[in-house]
């Protein structure tokens, strides 16, 4: 009885014990994280230099497509375009000189996803812009758009591109359209949904023998473990089936292909460089745009991934020290996690160390 006594008092102190270390790691954890700057939600986008001066004069126009699912299939769970990769997109090009129309396959109110953690100046712009709100709230229904009338598409992404836009003929012919007159075709995480089931005049699949990237198997399954079974099918899988030659980047980092004039990125990260090669593809150098501490954040990552930690912290300091620019330590932590979600014990005390490390630099300045 003793021992059977003993046996369970150990058990217990060995659970009261991971409790406690789990709870401090939690605190530790959110230490890192900077309080959310609530004054960003009324971002203005009259108060943004970036995309009110020095503005060339009008270049043309882009066509911007976004989702009109608002439901995952089968599931009761709700989706719709991504919020930041339409708004950061959306303000380069007015930023160069283009005016941007937004269009859906249903038209109307399209559905759509905040991620508030992920939301930057740019994005709550958006929201608080009357004119791009007007062109989210009644977008042009994608069957009524006369095409020649833009320079160039962008297929945005979101989870209810995948349901909406493989088997939508308007996007399809948009899309063969552009490809074979030169025009330009960019799409974004779920957004290559749009490329997937259109086929050349030469009989083949738009995507066979291009370098393309989308969202990745990796990414999806790890935030959808039956994601094969919620979607009509996985991206990537589909792409590669297709004859494309996938460019698959690491895990919810910037990564990009461009392909003559299809440019494709593999994730919400990935729409600030795209936009920018969109421009740099109709023939203009993008204007002068101020790195976002976000962005800066996803660098760091990169070098880790690349040159692992202690070229990360090189980096850290290059930007905060040298720069005198701001990190977001709150997306560097976010990778922290995102360690843990795939065991990689690792990655995720490195990733942690990084935003310590950028803490530390913020406090001595």
């Amino acid at each position: 009885m003793k021992k059977k006594y003993k046996i369970l008092k150990w058990t217990l102190g060995v659970v009261a014990t991971i409790i406690i270390l789990l709870v401090s790691l939690g605190f530790w954890i959110k230490s890192l994280v900077p309080p959310k700057d609530t004054a960003i939600e009324a971002s203005q986008v009259q108060n943004l230099a970036y995309v009110t001066q020095n503005v060339p004069e009008l270049r043309g126009k882009i066509l911007a497509v976004v989702t009109s699912t608002e439901i995952m299939g089968n599931t009761e769970k709700v989706t719709g375009y991504e919020l930041t990769e339409l708004a950061r997109a959306y303000y380069v090009f007015k930023a160069n000189g283009f005016d941007v129309d937004v269009a859906s396959p249903l038209g109307g109110e399209a559905p759509v996803v905040l991620d508030d953690e992920d939301m930057g100046v740019y994005d709550y712009a958006f929201l608080n812009d009357a004119e791009a709100q007007q062109k989210t709230l009644h977008t042009l229904q994608l069957k009524d758009v006369s095409p020649e009338d833009y320079e160039a598409v962008y297929f945005v992404g979101g989870k209810g591109a995948m349901f909406d836009f493989p088997d939508n003929t308007s996007i399809q012919s948009i899309v063969k359209s552009y490809y074979e007159n030169g025009k330009v075709i960019a799409a974004v995480c779920h957004g290559p949904a749009a490329l997937v089931n259109v086929t050349l005049n030469n009989g083949k699949p738009l995507v066979a023998d291009k370098t393309i990237s989308s969202f990745t198997n990796q990414e999806e399954l790890l935030l959808i473990p039956d994601a094969d079974t919620v979607f009509p099918f996985l991206l990537q899988d589909k792409l590669v089936e297709q004859g494309a030659n996938f460019n698959e980047g690491a895990m919810y980092l910037e990564h990009m292909s461009h392909d003559n004039n299809l440019i494709t990125g593999q994730n919400p990260w990935s729409v600030w460089v795209l936009a920018e090669t969109v421009i740099k593809q109709l023939g203009y150098e993008p204007k002068h745009r101020p790195i976002t501490s976000e962005e800066h954040a996803v660098s760091i990552l990169i070098t880790y991934e690349n040159k692992g930690k202690a070229a990360a912290k090189q980096h850290i300091e290059n930007i905060m020290l040298n720069k005198k620019e701001s990190v977001s330590r709150l997306l560097i932590a976010k990778h922290g996690i995102l360690g843990i979600m795939k065991g990689d014990l690792k990655q995720f005390s490195n990733v942690l160390d990084l935003a310590s490390y950028a803490k530390k630099l913020e406090q001595e300045e």
